[in-house]
């Protein structure tokens, strides 16, 4: 009789890289984003939307005779141009229903409420809306219902406030907003993203330098980008992603590589123009940033102009690449050419 004996296998590696920490506080800060989306409705939204204005519902009545509220722009059935507009009544029927029973910043109700699709008297297909009632056991399929209207009409759908249980419409008031003429309504809608932005750790200690004073780069490893700094600073190379291996201060001076005039006003604009708006290539650093370049006419600025950041008061500085104001002219002789060639 004999044994054997398998040796024990070796533990298998973990997947699961170590990950130092960081060696600088890590910063984050509230981010809004908005906008306001504008757009025509249409020729056909825009009867809707005027329906609105004036207390009323209309739809659009197809080859078949279906009536469709919202109206349609092209039959269902046929496909041709919608040409006939309908009122309906501002009376109808929950089809069917859900409960909102906490309601969200943007929506029609700071109340608890009812998601309904409703069909309107005299249409045939149900449309979206709300419905306020005190609880769920307050609505269920087939409650009849009647719009409520808001004093103030712009052309929107929540120019309906919401709608309540009840056979007989409500008195329509008369419209208190000051509305345009046009026959085609354009509607403006705020658009708006609200995040926490965390930054990395080279983002973090490029911000926290600008806070005192300081412009900090990151000088690249290996690789292609070998030697080359980068301001603002990066972890690696975008060339090929080898990382950086040191944090380096620069100085706020440098040398104007291209740039453009800005003589066209636009909204928000803070600056009358003409002006320019220039990559900076800061002394010691191997890619320009773009920054403003003022303190002289547009016309003189120049490809290899020796410029010198002008800061804004000390007491003003924040996380932010806007404690530079500006860069301004030094007067020393313009760099050579073959000192920015290869950054343009």
């Amino acid at each position: 009789m004999s044994t054997s004996t398998t040796a024990p296998r070796p533990a298998a590696a973990s997947p699961v890289a170590a990950v130092p920490d960081p060696e600088s506080p890590i910063l984050s800060a509230p981010l809004r984003n908005s906008f306001d989306y504008t757009r025509s409705v249409g020729p056909v939204g825009s009867q809707f939307a005027l329906a609105l204005r004036d207390g009323r519902i209309v739809g659009s009545k197809g080859g078949d005779g279906t009536v469709s509220v919202p109206p349609v722009e092209f039959d269902p059935v046929g496909g041709a141009p919608t040409t006939d507009i309908v009122d309906v009544a501002a009376t109808g029927t929950v089809v069917t229903w859900s409960w909102q029973p906490e309601p969200a910043a943007p929506q029609p109700l700071d109340v608890p409420f009812a998601w309904a699709l409703i069909r309107l008297d005299g249409a045939d297909t149900a449309m979206l809306h709300v419905v306020r009632v005190d609880s769920p056991a307050d609505i269920a399929t087939g409650l009849r219902v009647h719009a409520v209207w808001r004093p103030a009409r712009t052309g929107r759908i929540d120019d309906i406030a919401y709608f309540s249980p009840g056979e007989v419409p409500e008195a329509v008031p008369a419209n208190e907003a000051e509305n345009p003429d046009d026959e085609l309504v354009v509607i403006t809608t705020p658009i708006t993203t609200k995040i926490t932005h965390a930054a990395t750790e080279e983002e973090s200690w490029y911000l926290e330098g600008l806070k005192v004073g300081k412009l900090y780069g990151s000088r690249m490893r290996t690789g292609v980008d070998a030697g080359r700094v980068y301001f603002p600073p990066r972890k690696v190379s975008p060339a090929d992603g080898a990382p950086a291996v040191e944090r380096v201060e620069l100085p706020d001076t440098g040398i104007v590589t291209t740039f453009c005039i800005v003589n066209v006003p636009f909204r928000g604009q803070q600056i009358e123009p003409p002006y320019v708006a220039a990559y900076v290539l800061l002394d010691g650093s191997d890619i320009g940033f773009l920054h403003l370049i003022l303190d002289c006419a547009a016309d003189e600025v120049r490809m290899g102009m020796r410029v010198k950041a002008v800061w804004l008061p000390e007491e003003k500085w924040d996380h932010s690449i806007g404690n530079i104001s500006h860069f301004a002219p030094t007067g020393e002789p313009d760099a050579d050419y073959e000192a920015y060639r290869d950054h343009l």
